[in-house]
């Protein structure tokens, strides 16, 4: 098809490049094909018919204008050819007209129009008075849901609960509707003028059928600016609740046309228990409901809650199956360390990591517990004040999101218990008994044995990969050479793993000994004394169960996990980031790009040059002025007057910086995350709903209320 549409085009210097260059790289106006080539498969999107071949075309107008005479370079044709061509056009003049003559007879019964005009579309009949009005109501309708879902109003208002019998409310959607009309909306007015009082003005089918069309047009200004871009990466956060339901949050990364990285929140997935149902329903919302082509994708990121990493892992895997290129790879805003410990497959972990959580929430909630958690960090550490300091200031921050989250509890484990203690034991009227209660459950599963072992343990084993996430989260440099020392952080694991009898040792030891600090009894889990009964081998030791249990499951996973996010097609990408001036600067100049780059060759307008192109990209910047300064990330190099004449390296910077692992350099195109993060602190979960979600978070992109009405007419007849 491509072939025909190039020989169609006249265009010689085409004939060479192949389908899929053709496809990426090139573009026909829409002008050069018969209208009954193109239909609209879908009220968002207007496409091509999968047989259409451009026909019309004005190859003898640049002969009269010699300005353009050689703008583009068009083949002389042979007169054969010129008579195949003239074959082919009577050939499929032919098949419309029969085709055209099919959906006549089918629609006879539905044809109304009595004058001519063969061959050409029926112009639009003027709307009725009633149309109008109905159109006008609608916009109105439209307009007050788009309100409520920037503004985060829920739909409905008082709960039935809440009222005496017998008393009506208005929801929150009919008090925005009357007071529309009280203000002076003639449509609406006239519409319910005669409607009883408590009578519903929009049912809650109609509300859901409007706010699904909202969700999607909003949603379709953000996926028309990545089928622009053809490339993207897909990421997911942590699983959601939403009015009940379990949701995945998905975000989009795409480069604009304006050179810009930016991860836009697209839309809720419900949440599926199966991997291989969720893997399904996962790609099908992709392409089919979203309408992208997975060809396209280059990267794919998963955060996950514990507990859920190893079926996010399952999606990944199968779509990595069908699409080598959509590489897995880690989030930027998520530390590898924390990611590393979510996914460890140990009961315990997943325990203590939920702990963590709820320890940090309740000081978070409470100005006065941090108060009181400081002058207990100051007790503790009289005789270090600088660590009591950084300790303060750490307990201020989201500290469970950190590369050292476990470091960090170790040293604060014995200011929390006592903090919680005094605060459990106070008998004064200072705290309020959710305060009291919660510091008293916690206080209990700080102090438990089995957290201790745990923590101190996951404390160890994370220390041989912090510093290596650490860099994976810093400047662009930074990631080149942490991509190089995964082999050495590999080679420490495997070590330890190989020497587990005499690491373990050490990590129960130190367990035993904060344990000790902290007065609670070293001795087996309850649960597995219990699961025993009877069956209890006294030679089984508290240290020899936590090894078994947790220490060596724990490196194992960690060192697979490691091998599986950092495949040998993601490390290539990564070494491709040599291509960043400031890291060529820093490998003075010496550097082979185009050893990695072959993977993403099909990608590139013109492959054949790559390596020309890279050795004018090393020269221009070896041979700079004094006074430039080598740009230091991509996000520097994509915006670039000059790279236009670079379109190979354009292409690969483009690509790379779409890899999840690669952080978003300019803030403010990043925000879809925070958003998102807003919209579920701020809102309760009975009160979320996944469309008005959308808006909210999505809430300066444009909309038209025209096409959202007319959507709304043509599938809601």
């Amino acid at each position: 098809r491509c072939q025909r549409w190039v020989e169609n085009c006249r265009r010689a210097d085409l004939e060479d490049k192949t389908p899929d260059q053709l496809n990426k790289h090139y573009r026909l106006c829409a002008k050069h094909f018969e209208t009954s080539m193109i239909c609209r498969s879908s009220p968002y999107r207007t496409v091509l018919r999968d047989n259409a071949v451009p026909t019309i075309f004005d190859l003898t107008s640049h002969l009269n204008n010699p300005h353009s005479r050689h703008r583009k370079r068009i083949k002389e044709l042979s007169e054969d050819e010129i008579r195949t061509l003239k074959q082919q056009k009577i050939d499929e003049d032919f098949e419309q007209k029969q085709e055209i003559q099919e959906s006549n007879e089918n629609n006879e019964q539905n044809t109304v129009s009595e004058e001519g005009g063969e061959g050409q579309e029926e112009e639009t009949a003027p709307l009725t008075l009633e149309e109008r009005e109905n159109k006008d109501y609608l916009k109105s309708l439209f307009e007050i849901l788009i309100l409520m879902g920037k503004q985060n109003i829920p739909l409905d208002g008082h709960n039935v609960d809440e009222l005496p019998e017998g008393i009506f409310t208005s929801d929150n959607f009919q008090a925005l509707l009357e007071y529309r009309i009280n203000g002076g909306d003639e449509v609406l007015r006239k519409r319910f003028e005669m409607t009883a009082v408590n009578l519903e003005y929009c049912s809650k089918t109609q509300q859901k059928q409007m706010l699904e069309i909202c969700e999607n047009c909003v949603r379709e200004e953000t996926l028309r600016e990545v089928r622009d871009s053809h490339f993207f990466s897909i990421v997911t956060d942590e699983v959601v609740d939403i009015a009940g339901e379990e949701h995945l949050p998905v975000l989009v990364r795409f480069v604009d046309d304006s050179h810009n990285l930016r991860e836009e929140f697209i839309g809720f997935l419900p949440y599926e228990a199966d991997p291989e149902i969720l893997a399904v329903k996962f790609h099908a919302t992709i392409t089919e409901k979203w309408g992208l082509n997975m060809e396209y994708c280059r990267g794919q990121a998963y955060i996950v809650s514990s507990g859920f990493a190893s079926k996010m892992k399952v999606v990944a895997t199968r779509l990595l199956e069908k699409y080598p290129q959509a590489v897995y790879t880690l989030c930027s805003s998520c530390a590898l360390n924390v990611w590393l410990a979510k996914s460890v497959p140990v009961v315990g972990v997943s325990i203590a990591l939920g702990t963590i959580e709820e320890v940090c929430c309740l000081f978070n909630q409470s100005p006065q517990l941090l108060v009181e958690l400081d002058s207990t960090i100051s007790a503790l550490f009289q005789d270090n004040e600088v660590k009591g300091n950084e300790l303060k200031k750490i307990c201020r921050s989201q500290w469970t999101g950190r590369h050292d989250t476990f470091e960090v509890l170790v040293d604060l484990l014995q200011a929390l218990v006592l903090c919680l203690d005094a605060v459990s034991s106070d008998l004064s009227v200072r705290w309020n008994n959710f305060i009291v209660g919660r510091a008293f459950v916690l206080s209990s599963a700080l102090t438990d044995f089995d957290f201790i072992v745990t923590i101190v343990i996951m404390k160890n084993v994370l220390s041989f990969t912090r510093a290596f996430g650490k860099n994976l989260q810093g400047q662009t440099s930074d990631v080149f050479f942490a991509a190089g020392s995964l082999t050495a952080v590999l080679h420490s694991l495997n070590e330890v793993m190989e020497n587990i009898e005499v690491y373990h040792e050490f990590w129960f030891e130190e367990a035993t000994n904060l344990a000790t600090k902290l007065d609670v009894q070293i001795k087996l889990p309850g649960k597995f004394r219990r699961a025993q009964q009877g069956n209890f081998d006294p030679d089984m030791t508290s240290e020899n169960y936590y090894k078994e249990i947790l220490s060596v499951p724990t490196v194992e996973h960690i060192i697979q996990e490691l091998k599986d996010i950092f495949s040998e097609q993601h490390l290539k990408a990564l070494k491709c980031l040599s291509l960043v001036p400031s890291v060529m600067g820093q490998l003075k100049f010496n550097t082979s790009e185009e050893h990695h780059a072959d993977m993403f060759k099909n990608d590139l307008p013109n492959p054949d040059t790559l390596s020309a192109e890279l050795h004018c990209w090393r020269i221009k910047w070896k041979h700079r002025g004094k006074d430039i300064e080598l740009p230091a990330t991509i996000y520097e190099a994509l915006h670039l007057p000059d790279i236009k004449f670079f379109p190979n390296v354009y292409a690969l910077l483009k690509v790379l910086c779409l890899l999840p692992v690669m952080k978003v350099e300019n803030e403010k195109y990043g925000i879809g995350r925070k958003r998102l993060k807003a919209y579920l602190k701020n809102t309760l979960t009975e009160q979320r709903s996944s469309n008005l979600a959308l808006l909210n978070i999505n809430f300066d992109i444009k909309h038209d209320l025209d096409l959202m009405v007319d959507t709304y007419i043509k599938l809601y007849p």
